[in-house]
């Protein structure tokens, strides 16, 4: 009968050549696994959509109620979403579309955020610039399912510096997997005859506590 071996918990056993195993290795249940908490998951910002003809792709100059898909030069800009100029042009809200999986490895009933890098360009609004969202969970049969799960509201971005603004999702009814369906929204409300006031949002990223 073969000699059974017996190492120490925590050793490293390194095999060269071919190694035979007879009987079953038991693999590591995900409740055992390591959670790693705020993994952040990039949003493609070319996979915006006309939030309201979700066939067409953004345009490149923001429009009546549309936002804007723009770049920048290759090597000194980005991808960003953009509302366009907007000074002097009162209260207007610009949307966009999108949707996003939740990781499979997302742990139920945990952080779950949708986080927006936004701020102005060239000039702030005289009065306000906000960025929203609204987040629905997506059902398969092409309906709407439930109610709003953005727990956060419109947040300023009026602002020549940058930052983040986190958005909670609730989680309740949510599991990894899941899709949600997204809209962005921009408001604007400026007065002035300056120079350029544009809102401009960076990235979009969602931000979970996962395992495995």
């Amino acid at each position: 009968m073969p000699e059974t071996l017996k190492f120490p918990v925590g050793i490293n056993l390194q095999v060269q050549g071919d190694l035979e195993v007879k009987g079953q290795v038991p693999l590591t249940p995900r409740s055992r696994i390591e959670q790693d908490d705020a993994v952040v998951y990039p949003v493609d910002l070319t996979t915006l959509r006309v939030w309201n003809a979700y066939q067409t792709t953004l345009p490149g100059t923001a429009a009546a109620d549309d936002l804007a898909l723009t770049s920048g030069a290759f090597g000194t800009g980005t991808p960003a979403i953009q509302a366009g100029d907007l000074k002097a042009a009162g209260a207007t809200t610009r949307y966009a579309r999108y949707q996003v999986a939740i990781p499979i490895e997302y742990v139920s009933n945990s952080t779950l955020i949708m986080r927006v890098s936004g701020g102005m360009t060239t000039t702030v609004a005289d009065a306000t610039a906000t960025v929203d969202l609204e987040i629905y969970k997506w059902a398969r049969d092409g309906l709407k399912s439930g109610s709003d799960l953005c727990a956060t509201a419109a947040t300023t971005i009026n602002s020549l510096t940058f930052a983040d603004v986190d958005f909670t999702i609730t989680q309740a009814s949510l599991s990894g997997g899941d899709i949600i369906d997204c809209r962005i929204a921009i408001a604007v409300n400026d007065a002035a005859t300056g120079t350029a006031v544009d809102a401009l949002v960076g990235s979009i990223e969602l931000v979970c506590d996962v395992k495995g």
